[in-house]
């Protein structure tokens, strides 16, 4: 059993909250262009001032509805401007957010509405406003209804007329009552098996993971940078980071638009990107597209070998001459290209939700884009665990935020606690009892079980191995961990998806989903009918000779009883619409498996 711990070296006082920086920025700095708001196409500036005008007056409305503290008010909306405004207004007055992705059903959003007792909803569009009100007679708690964009009078308009006839003091007084040990949001974890838990957040826990996060990257969370959030608000990576930039005067733009992306940077130019490593494995995959497309596919992998090997250098005593220069020659053929995609002045990224793979992370860091890795849960408010500007190592989520712990369990989980770490989940003490274990040496401070298997190495790096609930245990008794083959599988191009089995069987096999964007250019290349789909080429000798070599590379991580012997391409893609994804992008297992059934049983006819 391993342990490592680093100390906080701030303190979270008895009323420190996570919104008190609004109010702070308006005084201090209200001048200071905190948010860049899109308004027909048009980036516009908006100041702390500004800012905190908008949020007062919601947060007065919101009193005005006689919301009270400690209720919850629902968001039901992609990630855009007025996302941000309403969560302020909403802890501004001890209220608790409660937000749900804007891609949920219409069971999901029941769910959370009833389960949360969420008093008030905001919902983005007609139609997200229609599938709320359809549910109103089985949600007793529900009062009313608002809308961010559409018909009728709009949620910020409202609330701001329904402000007027409230005193401003009362949301002074709100204010000062406020506490750390208060909850400020209840976040419904997206579950890849059975029903969504409320994971209830204080502003203490956030209050950590915004001051650990400056401790981490003192350079990235300051004034005069500036950050694009285009992942969903409603996950707790990207409200967490919102939160800690705001706090320290990132200037901050919000799009939900994410096949836009490209040009939004280029106006945007944002300096920090925070994403989900499949957003990264897309730009490089669509790099290397486009440069095989082009008939320079052999000069793309020579740029990306020498990027790799750049990467690996810096950690063995740095770059020989002739690497150098290799390197300075692919920086303005290749390298330049792709950091002007993301605009041209991001110097820095922060992945989490999954793991990169250590390829991607030393070719980041090779063309000049170090992407800080970090490992958390909706439990741990966001990270706990970061590689940090001044103590990295590619491949591992870092080591602890300040004021946290981790420990690797004899059975290899990963169990951790501290200031990030929540208490329990919302109306639901069984479950709660089930992840938390005593300390005899601290009781009052219990770990909890994150059903992750992690290893410290000896540099106190923790790296993320699998899911202790994804172990496949094969009919020969062999414990697999899928995940180190899967992200090397995914890394492929071609590949959108990887999915493996072997529960009770006699070998590991994969279930293989072809990438719909990558899949017309490769067509192209290998002389196939355009009009051709995934399911008239599952079985062609060109796509099975791809998909094999990719099988081989993976296998090259594991043993030889671990190794994935066969697999089968799927006629379709997994997607969140279908059923076999999450809205942060992670396979259900057991979705898949039903569904496919036939395919696994095929693997093994």
């Amino acid at each position: 059993m391993r342990e490592f711990s680093v100390p906080a070296t701030f303190e979270v006082g008895a009323h420190d909250t996570i919104v008190s920086s609004v109010y702070s920025h308006e005084r201090d700095d209200p001048d200071h262009v905190i948010f860049k708001r899109l308004v027909d196409g048009e980036w516009t500036d908006v100041t702390a001032a500004q800012a905190a005008g908008q949020i007062r007056s919601a947060a007065l409305g919101l009193i005005a509805e006689g919301v009270q503290p400690g209720d919850r008010v629902a968001v039901l909306s992609a990630t855009r401007y007025e996302w941000p405004i309403l969560d302020f207004a909403i802890l501004s007055i001890g209220a608790l957010t409660v937000p749900i992705y804007e891609t949920s059903s219409a069971e999901q959003v029941k769910f959370v509405l009833s389960n949360s007792g969420a008093v008030l909803a905001f919902a983005e569009t007609d139609a997200h406003a229609e599938k709320i009100e359809a549910l109103r007679g089985e949600l007793p708690d529900l009062r009313k209804v608002f809308q961010i964009e559409g018909s009728g009078t709009l949620a910020l308009d409202a609330l701001a007329e329904a402000g007027k006839s409230v005193d401003p003091s009362e949301l002074d007084t709100r204010l000062a009552g406020i506490k750390s040990a208060d909850p400020a949001t209840l976040i419904y974890t997206s579950g890849t098996t059975g029903q969504p838990k409320g994971c209830q957040l204080t502003h203490s826990n956030l209050v950590y993971e915004i001051r650990g996060a400056k401790e981490c990257f003192p350079t990235l969370l300051t004034k005069g940078e500036r950050m694009l959030v285009f992942l969903p608000l409603a996950h707790v990576l990207a409200r967490a980071i919102t939160i800690a930039a705001f706090a320290n005067k990132v200037t901050l733009g919000f799009t939900s638009d994410i096949k836009n992306l490209v040009p939004m940077f280029a106006v945007f130019k944002p300096t920090l990107v925070v994403s989900v490593p499949r957003v990264f494995e897309k730009v490089y995959n669509t790099a290397e597209q486009n440069a095989r497309d082009d008939g320079k596919g052999r000069i793309f992998e020579i740029a990306a070998n020498t990027a790799i090997e750049w990467s690996e250098a810096q950690d063995k005593g740095g770059p020989g001459l002739l690497l150098r220069a290799k390197h300075a020659l692919f920086d303005r053929l290749v390298y330049g290209k792709l950091r002007a995609a993301l605009g041209g002045e991001c110097h820095a990224a922060i992945s989490g939700g999954a793991p990169l793979g250590v390829r991607l992370g030393h070719f980041y860091r090779g063309v000049g884009l170090t992407i800080y890795e970090g490992y958390g849960l909706t439990e741990t408010s966001a990270a706990i665990t970061v590689n940090r500007l001044d103590d990295f190592k590619v491949g591992t989520v870092g080591k602890p935020l300040p004021g946290n712990s981790v420990r690797i369990n004899d059975d290899g989980e990963l169990l951790v606690r501290g200031g990030v770490v929540f208490s329990g989940y919302w109306k639901n003490e069984e479950e709660t009892k089930k992840v938390f274990s005593a300390d005899p040496g601290d009781e009052a401070n219990p770990w909890f079980h994150t059903g992750d298997l992690g290893a410290l190495d000896d540099d106190n790096f923790l790296t993320i191995v699998g899911r202790k609930k994804e172990i496949i245990v094969t009919a020969g008794g062999k414990n697999v961990a899928p995940a180190l083959l899967e992200d090397r599988l995914r890394a492929h191009p071609l590949i959108s998806q990887a999915m493996c089995v072997g529960d009770a069987k006699p070998f590991i096999a994969a279930l293989i989903t072809i990438d719909p964007e990558v899949f017309p250019g490769w067509k192209q290349r290998h002389g196939k009918n355009d009009d051709a789909t995934v399911a008239d080429l599952a079985d062609d000798p060109d796509l099975v000779a791809e998909i094999d070599l990719a099988i081989k590379e993976a296998n090259q991580a594991v043993s030889k009883a671990e190794a994935i012997r066969k697999f089968r391409v799927l006629p379709v893609d997994f997607t969140e619409d279908t059923g076999e994804l999450t809205p942060t992008m992670k396979v259900k297992r057991n979705v898949v498996v039903q569904k496919f059934a036939a395919d696994i049983e095929a693997l093994y006819g």
